[in-house]
């Protein structure tokens, strides 16, 4: 998969004192480099796209291009975790016989629903009034880590260059400000940030572009757009976090294509969330729980809520046995969590600066009124390759890529998203006006809207104080429907090096107790779908916050809803994290 990079072994030199990124660099350095035409970080759909189109071009145009594409997952597809319904549009654009190479779209979507659910009862909406949001004829139900490595073997045999279990750590830029590449992070470090016996330095891997493609909440695209000022004048970007199991059902129960999708209970009508339930092909189901990163309520637990969601008895009847009729109970075989971009046009940041581009989910793109971003990632991934390869061949480097922002303006994927605009935003006014206004906007104008809604604040801001909140008790996990966190993460093959430091940082060690805790009631403990935060009682009595590091699936919530914004998410070392099979 990758060419072994040669490292000459450094004495290591314990100091007492804890070494600085600088210390390390001026003791180990100077970091080997490479250079390469362009740079593309995470071997997502959209990274993988703009690697592969790039190769397309060069082949056209009978000329050479070279790139890589990093990826911290293990592999190409282990970190992705999507519903997934895939709209081909974009794949048929890019890789037209992408039928007769095999990609695992195999299971088209044959029925729709859209249910609002009581806690007892489901009302369905007629297909006949559904939005074309909600139709999805035409799509397939996929595992987007599936399609992710097949993805990816048509870029390596295209010559593109992937490195699998390299993150990129840290952004090097030109004197001049312009990016030039990035730099992956070093392995072998302690956890008091020491290196070790096995130190190995980060390599710099050099770009006359980089084209950054880490999904949603992407450490280095959320600097990147804090330097360059890139949200200037947009809407605070907006998150959902996706919270995912597969179960295999009995095939009596289980109707090939059919997509399921709910909303109402047991989210209040004040709190933006829904779920879906899509039958995959081999009797396996692919069910998940969205929540708007924006609630109020800081006891909610969006993990805790997808719990409750399965004991309806709409959702039930699905994994549930029935020895009577001979069905057997469902299991469960996989587990994740990843936010999502759900800000939309709205919030979509200026995508190009200086000697790079960001593209899918890094930006926003993301469509939340069909909750399809894989599409969206694909399309965007071709127009940045289109014009990084243009400016290669002008001689062009470390400039912006101007030509990318004007092709989107004038592309079918802006005309979607448009229509969509203002989806999101109306569920600040409660579920029941949602529901109506998407439907006037979607259904009866077919997303011809003369009207746009804003936002002001980001999520982290729409926290109340524990004492204005009522808390919710949730029913305690049954081990058959039912689950705690540990036993989910478990099967989510989550693991990181235990000695390395902990990648999950607080800006000030006294906030989660001093404000955290004694304010909002300690959120950190209920958002992260992993477990990874919990307040334990020390010796004198007190409370502090313990960091389970180990057991995160880089799903970034607590990057991106901590109130105090005191979390700050950096890379681990590489290949740690979940190793998702069939998400």
């Amino acid at each position: 998969m990758f060419r072994a990079l040669e490292a000459s072994e450094p004495q290591i030199i314990i100091d007492e004192t804890h070494m600085t990124h600088d210390e390390i660099l001026a003791q180990f350095g100077p970091r080997e480099s490479m250079e390469y035409d362009v740079v593309v970080v995470g071997g997502g759909p959209a990274g993988l796209s703009t690697a592969i189109r790039l190769k397309q071009l060069a082949a056209q145009h009978e000329k050479e291009i070279s790139v890589v594409v990093l990826e911290k997952g293990s592999e190409p597809g282990a970190h992705i975790l999507s519903g997934a319904i895939m709209d081909p549009r974009a794949l048929n654009e890019l890789l037209p016989d992408w039928k007769e190479q095999g990609a695992p779209l195999n299971q088209p979507v044959t029925d729709d629903a859209m249910v609002f659910l009581g806690e007892k009862s489901g009302l369905r909406t007629p297909n006949a009034f559904l939005p074309a949001c909600f139709q999805n004829h035409g799509n397939y139900i996929i595992s987007l880590g599936a399609f992710t490595k097949w993805l990816a073997q048509q870029a390596e045999n295209l010559g593109v260059e992937i490195f699998p279990g390299f993150p990129a750590a840290e952004v090097l830029y030109n004197e001049n400000g312009s990016v030039r590449g990035v730099a992956t992070g070093n392995m072998g470090v302690g956890k008091d940030g020491e290196p070790t016996e096995n130190f190995q330095l980060g390599m710099e891997l050099l770009g006359k572009y980089t084209v950054f493609a880490e999904g949603a909440r992407g450490h280095l695209g959320r600097q990147l757009i804090a330097r360059f000022k890139l949200d200037e004048g947009r809407d605070p970007q907006t998150y959902g976090l996706g919270v995912k199991e597969v179960w295999e059902i009995d095939p009596k129960r289980h109707q090939p294509g059919f997509v399921l999708h709910t909303a109402g209970w047991p989210m209040k009508s004040d709190t933006y969330g829904g779920a879906f339930l899509y039958h995959m092909e081999d009797n396996k189901i692919s069910m998940g729980f969205i929540t708007g990163l924006d609630y109020s309520n800081p006891y909610l637990s969006p993990f805790e809520e997808m719990q409750r969601w399965k004991l309806h008895p709409n959702i039930r009847w699905y994994l549930e046995g029935d020895e009577a009729k001979g069905i057997k109970p469902a299991k469960r075989i996989g587990y994740g969590a990843r936010a999502i971009t759900a800000g939309g046009l709205m919030s979509l940041p200026k995508t190009v600066f200086p000697g790079g581009a960001l593209v899918g989910c890094e930006a926003g793109y993301l469509n939340v009124s069909r909750i399809k971003g894989s599409h969206a990632a694909i399309k965007t991934g071709m127009l940045a390759a289109e014009a990084a390869f243009d400016a290669v061949q002008a001689g062009r480097q470390h400039d912006e890529l101007t030509a990318y922002p004007a092709a989107f303006e004038k592309s079918w994927l802006y005309t979607e998203l448009k229509k969509a605009r203002n989806f999101k935003a109306w569920f600040k006014k409660g579920l029941g006006i949602a529901t109506l206004m998407n439907g006037i906007e979607q259904w009866l104008l077919k997303g011809n809207i003369p009207w746009t809604l804003h936002r002001s604040k980001p999520d982290h801001m729409y926290l109340k104080p524990a004492a204005e909140c009522k808390p919710i008790v949730y029913p305690k996990p049954d081990g058959k429907l039912t689950f705690d966190r540990l036993s989910s993460v478990f099967i989510s093959n989550t693991n990181h090096e235990e000695q390395q430091p902990a990648h999950l940082t607080l800006k000030d060690a006294s906030v989660p107790v001093n404000i955290n805790l004694s304010k909002f009631a300690g959120p950190e403990s209920r958002y992260c779908p992993a477990g990874v935060y919990e307040f334990v009682g020390t010796d004198d009595g007190k409370q502090r916050l313990q960091i389970n590091a180990q057991n995160c699936v880089h799903c970034k919530t607590c990057d991106i809803k901590d109130p105090t914004q005191n979390i700050v998410w950096v890379t681990p070392e590489g290949g740690g994290g979940p190793n998702y099979v069939g998400m």
